[in-house]
């Protein structure tokens, strides 16, 4: 599984389009971690750490979150990008 560390040549070529592929799977990264720690949250398993927002800010944060993929999805397609969504978009909700 990719982490953030992978995508730091990305963020910092001169490309633009590969610039807007490791944003995009920065947020994925950061998605994935959130939207694990939400799913133990609600299973009741140990999270390490006691939140200190309400679950209802975290529930906000994953709705952006989905709609920013979903903004930067659609761009990708306008913009001839090829994002690899395959593994990507199926955790949404």
């Amino acid at each position: 599984m990719m982490k953030l560390a992978d995508t730091v040549n990305g963020m910092t070529s001169a490309d633009y389009k590969e610039r807007f592929i490791a944003e995009y799977q920065q947020l994925i990264i950061r998605y994935r971690g959130l939207k694990n720690m939400l799913n133990k949250w609600d299973s009741g398993a140990e999270l390490g750490f006691v939140p200190t927002c309400p679950r209802s800010t975290y529930d906000m944060q994953i709705k952006a979150m989905t709609d920013y993929m979903a903004v930067l999805e659609a761009r990708a397609v306008m913009e001839d990008i090829d994002l690899d969504t395959s593994a990507s978009l199926c955790e949404y909700n």
